[in-house]
């Protein structure tokens, strides 16, 4: 068999990472093959920066189409970005190249419509770098969960977001001052918007939801909420009430539909998602049949990521001899079952975290505590803070059971036209993932 010609479209973070692994690791890789490959083209916008790196039999270029039109069987696209990134693809696709990526934002956007044009002209487009980085969420959930019907998956799958949380948790620093570290150190975008408010966890998850459940990817049904409004205080009401806050990607399968959600969430301490810090990724899935299964590791990095698209290479090398009609479903289900609908926020269901701040008067707690018992809402725990001086406002934070968001909004909305409530009211939602 003819040694396997890859072309690579894009020499940044990961393009570089996917050219150093492929070499370091060349032999190891052809024994899991059973045959040769060559990385035999790279496509970056100054070929002199990739020539003073790579293997003089490796040629450079500058333009795109160079590599479309090659002899190569797979083409790398790790540019970024959606328009050229689909631009790029689309062409490959119709011009019969297998084409393996990294873009969880195209796609989350367009994966329906590229995955129909890889379908039509028979060749495979694989993504399992555009989750979770290094670790390979979406094999284990099309291939390795197939037996399950999945009723949950939850988890970390942002490690910006991951890493400002535990640093503002362990150097008692606010969300700006890490933000600014973190973007110092590269594990933010100079702009962090994507990460920190919840858009890159969104795209992931819809992903993720169309694996699990067989629904069509749809980033634009995934409730979506950020980390820049969480201040210290409020990861020290959690400490106290035995819970940390991360940012979880839920998908959630329910007799009324799916919750498909990404939020700032407490999680009690004793959960193994409650500890893991850092920039590390960690996703829970539950099948019926295995039962809880988690996967940890490196969500984001140069070679983290080429870990993933050398793994789908190795998987197109190995199945492009096939059928097509027997090629892994791309979202992991041949029939997508459309007759399930994703919630509303407001149909959702959780325990809430409430912070509020009140006037010091006689009276204030049992006036929120009635309101709340007339919409049905029962109280778990409740902490009343010390006043700072005369006539100063103190604090309250409430733990509710779990009850229906509408309603808990409701209740918000009752509370803050108080006479004697001071500010925004503060909501966070409470997750127990039942790993410990």
């Amino acid at each position: 068999m003819r040694s396997i010609k890859l072309g690579l479209i894009g020499f940044g973070t990961v393009g570089s990472a996917v050219y150093t692994v492929l070499s370091r690791n060349r032999e190891d890789i052809k024994c899991r093959l059973g045959h040769d490959f060559q990385l035999s083209l790279i496509c970056i916008r100054n070929p002199k920066r990739a020539a003073r790196f790579v293997d003089s039999s490796v040629r450079v270029c500058s333009d795109p189409l160079e590599v479309i039109n090659s002899d190569v069987d797979i083409i790398i696209e790790v540019i970024g970005g959606i328009e050229s990134a689909k631009s790029i693809i689309e062409k490959s696709l119709k011009n019969k190249k297998h084409v393996v990526t990294a873009n969880k934002e195209l796609i989350a956007l367009h994966g329906r419509q590229l995955f129909k044009l890889a379908e039509n002209n028979e060749v495979m487009l694989l993504y399992e770098a555009a989750v979770a980085g290094g670790v390979p969420i979406i094999k284990s959930i099309r291939e390795g969960l197939s037996a399950n019907q999945i009723t949950l998956v939850a988890g970390i799958i942002n490690g910006t977001t991951n890493y400002i949380l535990t640093e503002m948790q362990k150097s008692r620093s606010n969300f700006k001052d890490v933000l600014a570290i973190a973007i110092k150190k590269g594990y933010a975008e100079q702009d962090p918007t994507y990460d920190v408010e919840g858009i890159d966890a969104a795209h992931k998850l819809a992903i993720i939801a169309s694996l699990s459940f067989g629904v069509e990817i749809n980033y634009q049904t995934v409730y979506s909420e950020g980390i820049s409004n969480i201040e210290l205080k409020d990861i020290d009401y959690a400490e106290k009430f035995g819970y940390r806050i991360k940012l979880l990607g839920i998908a959630k399968l329910t007799q009324s539909g799916i919750e498909l959600r990404v939020h700032p969430t407490l999680v009690p301490h004793k959960n193994l998602m409650a500890n893991v810090d850092g920039a590390m990724n960690a996703i829970m899935v539950y099948g019926d049949a295995v039962g809880p299964t988690i996967f940890y590791g490196q969500g984001a990095g140069g070679e983290a990521t080429a870990s993933a698209v050398i793994a789908d290479i190795i998987d197109i090398c190995r199945l492009r001899s096939a059928n097509s009609e027997n090629y892994v479903p791309y979202t992991a289900y041949r029939i997508n079952k459309h007759s399930i609908s994703v919630l509303p926020i407001d149909d959702t269901r959780a325990s809430y975290y409430l912070r509020l701040a009140v006037k010091d008067q006689v009276g204030v707690m049992a006036k929120i505590t009635k309101l709340l018992a007339t919409l049905s809402i029962s109280i778990e725990a409740m902490f009343q803070g010390e006043p700072i001086g005369y006539g100063s406002s103190v604090e309250v934070v409430i733990i509710s059971h779990e009850t229906i968001e509408r309603d808990i909004n409701d209740a918000i909305s009752k509370i803050q036209h108080l006479d004697f409530v001071e500010g925004a009211i503060k909501l966070l939602r409470i997750q127990d993932l039942g790993l410990k």
